[in-house]
């Protein structure tokens, strides 16, 4: 990305960002979140994002293989063969889809609908719908069923706050004085 392109990311709005991703060639569906610092690599028009997507900060969206550039050195002795050479493949992620931070999605990749995609998770085979995956390399660890199961006792209801209503109910939940 240009210094200028960068400049220019950084001064659309939030909610403008999706539509600047489209005309790079992202196909996005409606009602999603991308932060401005997910990374939607070289070959943008090979992503497919559904309705009802958060994108959060630091994830890595790649559609190449980019191990290939070794291959293509005369050191690797396979120069020949891989000089020219480039994998391409299109990462799909379905309808209501977390991607949590700095999560990293590789090439060929198909998230299913309803699905979480936890922290600095690495993945790399296909996620199943109704799943919640974590690690490196990422593996399901719950089905949203149990997630919802499991949240049910520990949610706080503060969506409908402001900024200063919800600050107040947290100092005071956990004893906090300001």
């Amino acid at each position: 990305m240009s210094i200028i392109e960068s400049l220019l990311v950084k001064l659309i709005p939030s909610s403008k960002y999706p539509n600047y991703l489209r005309r790079k060639g992202v196909k996005i569906g409606n009602n999603c979140e991308i932060y401005k610092s997910a990374n939607f690599g070289s070959e943008p028009y090979l992503i497919e994002i559904g309705n009802h997507v958060r994108i959060n900060s630091g994830v890595q969206l790649f559609t190449h293989d980019g191990g290939l550039w070794v291959l293509r050195s005369d050191i690797s002795g396979y120069d020949q063969e891989f000089s020219d050479a480039d994998i391409f493949k299109k990462i799909v992620i379905e309808d209501n889809v977390h991607i949590a931070t700095n999560a990293i999605i590789m090439p060929g990749v198909h998230i299913g609908k309803n699905s979480i995609v936890g922290c600095g998770a690495v993945v790399t085979h296909d996620i199943q719908s109704g799943s919640v995956v974590a690690g490196v390399p990422a593996r399901k660890i719950e089905t949203i069923q149990e997630y919802a199961d499991k949240c049910r006792d520990k949610i706080d209801n503060t969506k409908h706050l402001n900024a200063t209503e919800k600050k107040k109910y947290i100092l005071k939940k956990y004893n906090i004085k300001s």
